[in-house]
């Protein structure tokens, strides 16, 4: 009986052992598996995430929207060279005139008072002129004589000559009264239209430059303009002067014919940027026929040109700014990093332009981070739909409202 108890407490003790023993290789192996796991989701979390985009095509055209302002292809000032007071004008805002049409006629009495003053003087020089020259011819007949004196003679032929410089000077003067005569009557300088007429009957107005204001400043009588042919003026931005060439062409469009497109040719460009706007002021010209567009409007300019660059797309926050320049960061086929430099074109609002560095079927990486390093190992992601998405990025140009710089 003793023996068989001691055999159960033996066989027990047995068991609880082993019980112990495995109680132990579980626990063992259980935080071996949970190590390594926990080893597993470190070295994932090491790595980065990264989504990725694909260069696109750039646009076969180059398509830029500017605001532009229109002028007359000859448009000119009219003042007043001669004081006095407006008589009667003749031509009204609108008014269309020919080269030579009187626009108004101005009152000088005073200037009517030299002209007639010097018409006097004129005639008052030209009567000592002539007795001075009868003098000087008799008394060289009577040279060689006894009557008078070889200076004698002498001194009336320079008195004769001296009548003849004066009277001189006084038609000079005359002319000029006379020239000044002409401008009582304004006229047009060249075929075209009256757009501004800033007289009334009886107003003074002066030879420094037309109707005197409360401030003695003087402004135009009259603005002409000839607007058979039309300037447009655009800024265009330093990014795109490349298309600015001899046979461009552009498409106008003005708010009073929203359903109607005109066409304007390149003329020329200030061949300089303005270094606030860091735009180029672009001149072209457009045919007006029946004068259907007034200079003064405000017009927006659209410019269709060959893209011949061949550029690709990529988003603007896929670049990388480092001490070696631009750069984008690709990921290869073993998902590494590999940093490579480009040359980076026209910036397009969210996209910008690569003209060389990047070959159309690599991954590029989106919105990359700093710590980013080249050869690094990423884990690629899909991309965030909405925010880094290609098929969101918009790839046309933005217009340039306002000529605004780049």
């Amino acid at each position: 009986m003793l023996k068989q108890r001691r055999r159960g407490i033996v066989v027990f003790g047995i068991v609880l052992a082993a019980a112990a023993v495995t109680l132990v290789f579980l626990g063992i192996s259980s935080r071996k598996h949970a190590f390594a796991a926990l080893n597993d989701r470190t070295e994932a979390s090491s790595v980065e995430d990264v989504s990725v985009v694909m260069p696109q095509p750039g646009d076969s055209t180059i398509t830029l929207d500017l605001p532009g302002d229109i002028s007359a292809w000859y448009e000119a000032p009219i003042y007043a060279q001669v004081s006095g007071y407006v008589k009667m004008w003749d031509k009204d805002y609108g008014a269309q005139v020919q080269r030579g049409d009187v626009l108004a006629t101005i009152n000088t009495p005073k200037l009517d008072a030299q002209f007639s003053a010097a018409q006097a003087t004129v005639a008052v020089a030209t009567a000592k002129r002539d007795l001075a020259s009868l003098t000087a011819k008799r008394w060289k007949n009577l040279e060689g004589t006894q009557a008078v004196s070889k200076q004698q003679v002498d001194v009336q032929a320079a008195n004769a000559r001296t009548e003849q410089a004066e009277l001189e000077a006084t038609q000079h003067e005359l002319a000029q009264f006379q020239a000044m005569e002409a401008f009582r009557t304004i006229r047009a300088p060249f075929d075209g239209i009256v757009t501004a007429r800033k007289v009334n009957v009886g107003d003074f107005v002066s030879e420094a430059g037309g109707e005197l204001g409360d401030k003695d400043e003087a402004t135009e009588l009259f603005t002409v303009a000839d607007v058979h042919k039309l300037r447009i003026f655009v800024s265009v931005p330093q990014d795109y002067i490349e298309i600015l060439k001899k046979g461009v062409t552009a498409d106008i469009t003005v708010p009073q014919y929203p359903n109607k497109v005109f066409h304007a040719e390149f003329l020329t460009d200030a061949t300089a940027l303005d270094k606030d706007s860091r735009t180029v002021t672009t001149e072209l010209v457009m045919d007006n026929p029946d004068n259907q567009v007034w200079p003064g409007s405000y017009a927006t300019v659209h410019f269709h040109v060959p893209n011949t660059q061949h550029a690709l797309l990529v988003p603007e926050n896929s670049l990388i700014f480092q001490e070696h320049g631009e750069q984008l960061a690709v990921v290869d086929a073993g998902n590494h990093i590999a940093m490579k430099s480009v040359t980076v074109g026209r910036n397009l609002g969210q996209n910008v332009e690569i003209l060389s560095g990047l070959n159309p079927d690599e991954h590029v990486v989106n919105n990359p981070s700093a710590g980013l390093l080249d050869g690094e190992v990423v884990h690629v992601v899909p991309p965030t739909k909405g925010y880094n998405d290609v098929a969101e990025v918009t790839r046309k140009p933005q217009s340039n409202p306002a000529g605004e710089g780049q």
